[in-house]
């Protein structure tokens, strides 16, 4: 066997975690405020006023907007996820192998990047629903409300995740399932179903706050979570002769944070139809 063989493998196998995190790792990043490269332990996000218009006289100054800006601080966490493949595997000449591995260390830290943008979203104090109930018409309507009584911008942003439980309550309504209300073109949204209806892209996830019975779904504007990625997933690999095995080591460098509280509403869902 060449003595490149290693450097072909490491090769290899950074693509396959970097496509498995990005095709399937993680559901909720590219539906918020996303910025990469960010160098240091935190960042800051800007939170805009309003602005308001005025008039001016024929060559007089046009009026300053004086917006406010609310920076909000967004800390970033160094995560990992590895593990050890014996030599006597085989994995590197065994593409089939090399992939479950690639894909269990990418799903481990999307699963992570999800995490931090639902606790995130779990700073939100607009609230609709009690519990009592799964989800209803009634409840989705009431938030869709909220947001338009906040003058959010209705300009296809608006996402809503939904757990399983609530996924399957939203087929029970025609207006979700109909193709006359819904639509299927969703290139942002990978890695699992999503449909648009209300002007609102919704996302099934399974990882939301549940409590009991009691489950958290969120809608929201993407520019009200802030996720912040000082490094991207990263691969590192090396050999380890006492045990005669590779040790394969996936890190990155993320955070998220609530930006705006008047741009999501938490829904309080029963999980059970009873």
């Amino acid at each position: 066997m060449s003595v490149s063989i290693d450097n072909v493998f490491v090769k290899q196998f950074e693509a396959d975690v970097h496509l498995a995190y990005q095709q399937m790792g993680t559901k909720l990043r590219s539906t918020v405020r996303s910025k990469s490269g960010v160098v240091g332990a935190s960042t800051t996000f800007q939170k805009v006023g309003r602005g308001i218009a005025s008039t001016k006289s024929r060559h007089g100054i046009v009026p300053v907007m004086n917006l406010n800006h609310e920076p909000v601080e967004c800390m970033l966490q160094d995560y990992y996820a590895g593990d050890w493949v014996d030599a006597l595997d085989e994995l590197k000449t065994n593409i089939d192998e090399r992939r479950v591995v690639a894909s269990a260390g990418a799903y481990a830290l999307g699963r992570k990047t999800d995490e931090l943008i639902v606790s995130a979203m779990s700073q939100a104090t607009n609230n609709v629903g009690d519990y009592s109930t799964g989800l209803t018409k009634s409840m989705i309507l009431s938030a869709v409300e909220i947001l338009n009584t906040k003058d959010v911008p209705d300009d296809g942003r608006r996402f809503a995740v939904v757990g399983v439980h609530q996924w399957n309550q939203l087929l029970s309504l025609d207006e979700f399932v109909s193709a006359d209300y819904v639509g299927n073109d969703l290139p942002l949204v990978s890695g699992g179903s999503a449909r648009k209806w209300l002007g609102i892209t919704w996302v099934l996830y399974n990882g939301l706050p549940l409590t009991d019975e009691n489950r958290d779904c969120f809608l929201y504007h993407a520019s009200s979570i802030g996720h912040a990625c000082g490094q991207e997933v990263k691969t590192d690999i090396s050999w380890h002769g006492e045990r005669a095995a590779h040790f394969i080591s996936n890190s990155m460098a993320q955070g998220a944070v609530l930006i705006d509280n008047d741009g999501i509403v938490r829904i309080k869902c029963k999980e059970t139809d009873a």
